[in-house]
């Protein structure tokens, strides 16, 4: 039998977990609640967690934080829920290393939605990279950067790897397999497998943010990933250097 999804619910609220996880229960994937990042630590670290749909606005240690967390040191696709409807939480939530962030109260249609494109992307990312296990290697080196296609790994200059999400990995190939050509939004959007994107979407913009600070040695002036004024962006192999 094929194992079901599991969704970590993080809330301090015990209505909001009881509805956001019943409602992902009834929807076909496993549930666990948890009010605290203590506890979603405990269980991350004991079992495995496909998405965690995090609650920005927890006392204590914030959903912010979480977030860093869980992106610094899983793979786990991460969906943020926020009181504010504002573009600058939005953002900052985004920066911090969510996949996707909706505004309270729940629509929780769009939650499932957002949820099964989430777990789709990480899962085939983490497909890719099983089978990257046995396949043949297939890189691009740009400055000191190589990206291993077939392992679904970025490696800087001394060997070490730099985290990348399903979404920043899906970009950066893109990317990669389209150097010094100008790439639009609706091209990468369907070259990365993303059609969620809409025209408006800052979350492409915050995302290859996100991939400069990995790879630019100044990502305020950004060698790699060039912006292409009112068209799109640039991918060039020949930058000299790759940051941390």
């Amino acid at each position: 039998m094929a194992r079901l999804n599991h969704i970590l619910v993080v809330s301090d609220e015990p209505e909001l977990r009881t509805m956001v996880g019943g409602f992902l229960e009834r929807s076909g994937y496993r549930v666990t609640t948890v009010d605290c990042g203590k506890l979603m630590r405990r269980v991350v670290t004991r079992e495995p967690v496909d998405l965690v749909v995090v609650d920005i606005e927890l006392p204590g240690e914030c959903g912010i934080a979480l977030t860093r967390f869980l992106r610094e040191h899983t793979q786990i696709g991460i969906v943020a829920l926020t009181a504010s409807e504002t573009s600058v939480d939005r953002i900052v939530t985004l920066e911090a290393g969510a996949d996707d962030c909706l505004a309270r109260p729940v629509d929780l249609r769009e939650l499932l939605a957002r949820t099964k494109a989430v777990t789709r992307r990480v899962g085939l990312a983490q497909a890719a990279l099983s089978a990257g296990a046995v396949a043949d290697r297939e890189t691009v080196t740009f400055g000191e950067c190589e990206l291993d296609l077939a392992a679904h790994r970025l490696i800087d200059a001394g060997g070490e790897e730099i985290p990348l999400t399903a979404m920043e990995y899906a970009l950066l190939r893109a990317f990669a397999e389209h150097p010094g050509r100008v790439l639009n939004r609706d091209e990468l959007a369907e070259l990365a497998h993303n059609r969620d994107w809409s025209p408006f979407d800052r979350s492409l913009d915050i995302r290859i943010s996100r991939l400069r600070r990995k790879i630019e040695p100044n990502p305020a002036r950004p060698r790699v990933i060039e912006t292409v004024r009112g068209v799109g962006y640039r991918f060039q192999t020949n930058a000299q250097v790759c940051g941390a």
